[in-house]
């Protein structure tokens, strides 16, 4: 293969955008990374530059295209338009097409086609939901290449000497598309780089050389801050989710988390069962866990080996505290003689040297998480390997190898609802629409059926409230699913775990009942006996009909008190003020779902007496001037007073 020429040297982004124009002829089929490692701001040229040339159309192909929270109306925007300035910074470039996708107002020469979406955000978006691509995570470069990918844009780290560049915290899919359109015989894409001084350093297999790129852009500062997604605080259900799955968990074996507040609550589990384990084993007590007092559940010896598709905060903390440790090398033999407890002194000079305890193919989390990456020793930093998505969401190359290194796998994910039949809904609506997407959820679900001895996860709240209405997240059935029914294994909810991995129906609707909110469990049983799959004379178990969130809340409460179980597991973005006003806005939201409700709140609310001056200066509501800032500061007062 002959050398590759050196990268063009831009620092204007309409220069860069320009040499695009030029390089490629006709319609622009771009592809940009999900997440963090999308260039905001070329992006944002590349954009305005297609909007006023309709005789040049552009598809964007990416993913996940974050956008910071737009601050709402009344208390929220109160609340989190100076939350968004501090945490994003007042110069963060939004993404100028995500405005036009909320708005519906693309115009009609450009097509944005995503495959994840931030939860929610564009469930009314038409342009989205019309062009959102349905795929498995490690489906995506295949599906690049059908769509004959002509440029791919990214952000990248620059190593400090100058040598190398960094893909950093998007290995995922750059070199698995590039493959894949090889493979087809197309050109290469044009690749431009956009250097982020911000963009923590990784190297090992997330570098290239700089004529990997075609062209290479560093703007002139100053630099936006990276994207920080606000860690958010963990309720007690959450806590009884993360606790109950961190049983499941082996010694010696594997890791796989998504994120999110019951993501953190099971990191926040397994850091306490091996700094503190008698208050974790308190409060698998509180919660009835069955195997409370197993030795399994011990601190960690051999640790864990992380291979997540994200890496995210709860990592972070438990590379901290010692639970991700265990080392995997690319050698056969040395894992064999490792695995049976045999290695050389060859195996164990190699582990230290070329070993790496976590592997994933992005990240994402907090600005402290960020730091964390960018001041990380050499010693750890070498243990951090980023990797292409099919190498961590998907058995490929030498599946010997990789069943030793994933040896008792679990793999943890959420959804959204679960059947009784054992079906998961975790992506989208009946009605079609898409709330997130399906990711990496089918890989790690199907993987865990074909590694010996690894499972898969999904946690679930049991219930959910709307304007007011409190549902099951266990129903009979829905017009979607994500993971079908004949994937079933292991589900778990506040109230326990149901182990379902190749039961019978009977088998399965009993253990989905038993972990179903006791409100619902009866309409549930009922169901599923009139449809032939339960006995006529099934009653579930006394502990089963127990399964109130009251209960819980009294369960948990003493290891809330003692600090045990923390708002915020893994830190928090928020101030201690804006803690308590988290709090207080979560009840106040809950307090005014309905209109009865809301007569009700607001009469209390009336002879509430002034709460917490610092969080009312905070809301600047601390010298209100008109009849509705006195009323909002008498409803923030009355909330606080609730959540104190």
């Amino acid at each position: 293969m002959e050398p590759r020429p050196a990268p063009l040297q831009f620092d204007s982004l309409d220069a860069a955008v320009e040499f695009l124009f030029t390089r490629i002829e006709g319609p622009l089929h771009i592809g940009a990374p999900l997440g963090l490692g999308k260039p905001h701001r070329l992006l944002n040229a590349l954009y305005a530059r297609a909007e006023g040339d309709a005789s040049r159309p552009l598809h964007l192909y990416t993913a996940l295209s974050l956008d910071p929270p737009s601050g709402g109306k009344g208390l929220e925007a109160r609340f989190l338009k100076p939350f968004v300035e501090r945490h994003f910074g007042a110069d963060f470039p939004r993404l100028a097409y995500v405005q036009a996708l909320k708005r519906n107002a693309l115009p009609a020469h450009i097509e944005i086609e995503e495959f994840y979406l931030q939860g929610g955000a564009l469930l009314n978006s038409v342009p989205v939901q019309r062009r959102y691509a349905s795929l498995n995570y490690t489906h995506v470069a295949r599906a690049l290449a059908d769509r004959k990918l002509n440029a791919i844009v990214q952000k990248v780290a620059r190593s400090p000497d100058g040598a190398r560049l960094s893909l950093s915290c998007n290995t995922d899919l750059t070199f698995d598309a590039l493959d894949a359109i090889a493979e087809r015989g197309l050109p290469r894409p044009v690749l431009i780089a956009e250097i982020d001084p911000r963009l923590p350093w990784l190297g090992g297999s997330a570098t290239v050389a700089p004529e990997f790129f075609d062209a290479i852009v560093m703007p002139p500062g100053p630099y936006p801050k990276l994207f920080g997604l606000p860690r958010q605080p963990v309720n007690d259900a959450d806590y009884a989710i993360g606790f109950h799955a961190s049983t499941r968990v082996l010694d010696g074996g594997t890791l796989q988390i998504g994120i999110g507040a019951l993501a953190d609550a099971l990191c926040h589990a397994l850091v306490l069962r091996h700094v503190d384990n008698d208050a974790y084993r308190g409060v698998l007590r509180a919660l009835n866990c069955p195997n409370a007092d197993d030795a399994a559940l011990a601190p960690f010896e051999r640790g864990l080996y992380g291979c997540s598709e994200m890496i995210n905060e709860g990592f972070r903390k438990l590379v901290e505290v010692g639970v991700i440790k265990r080392r995997v090398v690319d050698d056969l033999a040395a894992m064999q003689r490792i695995e049976r407890g045999g290695p050389s002194a060859h195996d164990l000079a190699l582990l230290e040297e070329k070993g790496e305890f976590l592997h994933g193919a992005f990240y994402l989390g907090s600005p402290e998480f960020y730091g964390w990456l960018r001041d990380l020793p050499p010693d750890v930093r070498r243990c951090i390997g980023m990797k292409r998505v099919g190498e961590v969401n998907d058995l490929i190359g030498d599946i010997a190898l990789e069943r030793l290194q994933r040896r008792d796998a679990r793999f943890f994910n959420t959804c959204m609802m679960a059947t009784a039949l054992g079906a998961a809904v975790s992506d989208a609506l009946e009605d079609g629409r898409v709330v997130s997407g399906v990711g990496g959820q089918y890989n790690f679900v199907a993987m865990s059926h074909a590694l010996p001895d690894s499972r898969s996860v999904l946690m679930l709240r049991a219930t959910r409230e709307a304007r007011g209405e409190v549902t099951s997240n266990v129903v009979w059935n829905y017009g979607h699913t994500t993971i079908p029914r004949h994937l079933r294994d292991t589900y778990i909810s506040e109230y326990g775990i149901a182990d379902v991995r190749g039961r019978a129906d009977e088998d399965c609707v009993t253990a989905m009942a038993a972990i179903t909110d006791s409100r619902f469990q009866a309409a549930l049983l009922d169901t599923a006996k009139q449809n032939g799959k339960l006995r006529a004379d099934f009653t579930p178990p006394a502990n089963a009909t127990r399964n109130t969130p009251e209960r819980l809340g009294a369960a948990l409460r003493p290891f809330r008190k003692n600090g045990a179980l923390p708002d915020y597991p893994l830190g928090s973005d928020f101030t201690p003020v804006e803690q308590r006003l988290v709090k207080a806005l979560a009840w106040l939201k809950a307090n005014t779902a309905t209109r009865g409700a809301k007569l009700r709140t607001v009469w209390r609310a009336l002879s509430a007496r002034a709460e917490d001056s610092e969080a009312l200066q905070r809301m600047q509501l601390d010298s209100p001037n008109s009849f509705g800032e006195r009323l909002e500061a008498k409803l923030v007062s009355l909330a606080l007073a609730a959540t104190r």
